[in-house]
C-alpha cells in the first residue's frame, strides 16, 4: 500500500465504471431548483448561499471533478483521498467548517435470485457544512431518490429545516438500508433452520450458511464501528449541529442500535445453524453406519458358511448329497432372516 502522505495525486481505488455525474438540489422554504451536470463548473453558479444545497456526486472516475468539488467547499486534501479510497473504514471526522462521515451501503446483486445473490457494497461519503450536504457514491443509484421526492413535496416541512436535518435524514436512509438487508438475511436464516429440522436436508445447505455468514460479516464490519463513531457525533459540540435537530439524530441512533442488535441476533443464529448442520451431518453419518452395520451383521454368518463350503476338501458329504444345494440355500436364508429379526427385537435398528 502506498503512503498517501507522499503523493499529491488523487486516485480512485474502486472498480466501478460509472461516469462521474453531479446532481445539485438547492432548496428554500419557498422553492426548489435542481441541476445536473458531468462537471462541477456549471453548478457553481447555481449554488445558493441562502439555501440548503444538496449535491450528489455519483461515480468517482473523474478525480479532477472530485478535487474541484472538495476545493470549492473547503475540504482538506486528505478528505479527498478518503472519498476516493473505497476501502476506507467507517469513520466520523469533524473540523471547524464541516463534518465527514464515511460508511458503506449495500444491495443484492441482480445476477442471481433471492437471498442467494451476492451482497454488493459501495462506499458512501456524507459531508455536512453550514448550508450544504455532499454525498459521494461509487455507482449511479437511486439510493436517495426518496429524499429528493420529500424535498420537492416539502414532506414534514423538510425545506424549512437546516442542513443538519437533511444530514440526519440521509443517515436514516442508510440505517433503513441496513435494516432491510439484515431483515432479509434473518428471514433466510429462519428458512435454513426449518430446512435443517426436516428429515432430508440438501447437500448445499452448508454452502448457503457460509454465504449468509459472508453477508453477515460484511454488515458487521460496516455497522459495528458506527456504534462508537456515531456516539462521537452525538457528543460533538459543533455549531453545524443545531440543538433543535438533536432529536432526529437520536432517532437515527435508535435505528442504529436496532441494527446492531440484529447483527448480534444473526451472529447467534449463524452459530446455532452451524452447530445444527454439523449435528445433522453426524446423525446422518450415524444412520448410514447403522445401516451398513446391520447389513454386515446379517452377511457375516453367510460369508462364514460360504467360506466353509468353498474350501476344496476332497471329502465333503454335502457335495454328494442330492439336496445339498437346496439345504445350503435354506440354511443361509434362515440365518439371514433370523439375524434380521434378532436385530429388530433388540431395537438396534
Amino acid at each position: 500500500m502506498n503512503n498517501n502522505l507522499l503523493t499529491d495525486q488523487l486516485t480512485y481505488s474502486g472498480s466501478s465504471q460509472t461516469a462521474t455525474q453531479l446532481h445539485l438540489c438547492s432548496y428554500t422554504p419557498t422553492g426548489v431548483t435542481e441541476n445536473t451536470s458531468a462537471t462541477f463548473a456549471p453548478l457553481q453558479s447555481a449554488l445558493n448561499g441562502s439555501a440548503v444545497n444538496f449535491l450528489q456526486v455519483k461515480g468517482l472516475q473523474n478525480t479532477a471533478e472530485i478535487e474541484d468539488v472538495c476545493t470549492h467547499f473547503g475540504l482538506d486534501f486528505l478528505v479527498s483521498q478518503d472519498i476516493l479510497n473505497v476501502k476506507h473504514p467507517t469513520k466520523i471526522e469533524d473540523s471547524d467548517t464541516y463534518i465527514l462521515l464515511i460508511l458503506k451501503v449495500f444491495r443484492f446483486s441482480e445476477e442471481k435470485e433471492d437471498i442467494d445473490q451476492e451482497l454488493e457494497q459501495q462506499q458512501l461519503c456524507l459531508i455536512l457544512g453550514n448550508n450544504f450536504v455532499l454525498a459521494f457514491m461509487e455507482h449511479d443509484t437511486d439510493f436517495f431518490d426518496d429524499v429528493l421526492v420529500a424535498i420537492r413535496s416539502n414532506i414534514l416541512k423538510i425545506r424549512h429545516k437546516q442542513a443538519d436535518y437533511l444530514f440526519g435524514v440521509l443517515l436514516n436512509s442508510v440505517m433503513g438500508n441496513y435494516r432491510t438487508i439484515l431483515s432479509t438475511i434473518s428471514d433466510s436464516l429462519e428458512e435454513l433452520e426449518d430446512i435443517l429440522f426436516t428429515t432430508h436436508t440438501g447437500n448445499d445447505v452448508g454452502v448457503h450458511i457460509q454465504m449468509r455468514r459472508r453477508q453477515y460479516l460484511r454488515m458487521k464490519k460496516t455497522a459495528s464501528p458506527l456504534k462508537e463513531q456515531y456516539g462521537k457525533l452525538l457528543r460533538l459540540d459543533h455549531g453545524l449541529l443545531h440543538k433543535s435537530n438533536k432529536v432526529y439524530f437520536n432517532d437515527v441512533n435508535d435505528h442504529l442500535q436496532y441494527v446492531l442488535q440484529s447483527i448480534e441476533i444473526c451472529k447467534e443464529s449463524l452459530s446455532s445453524l452451524m452447530d445444527l448442520y454439523i449435528s445433522n451431518n453426524d446423525l446422518r453419518m450415524n444412520d448410514i453406519m447403522k445401516r451398513l452395520t446391520v447389513v454386515s451383521t446379517i452377511f457375516i454368518p453367510l460369508t462364514f458358511l460360504v467360506g466353509i463350503w468353498g474350501m476344496n476338501f476332497k471329502f465333503m458329504p454335502e457335495l454328494d448329497w442330492k439336496y445339498g444345494y437346496l439345504a445350503a440355500w435354506s440354511i443361509m436364508l434362515l440365518v439371514g432372516v433370523a439375524g434380521y429379526f434378532f436385530i429388530r427385537r433388540k431395537k438396534w435398528y
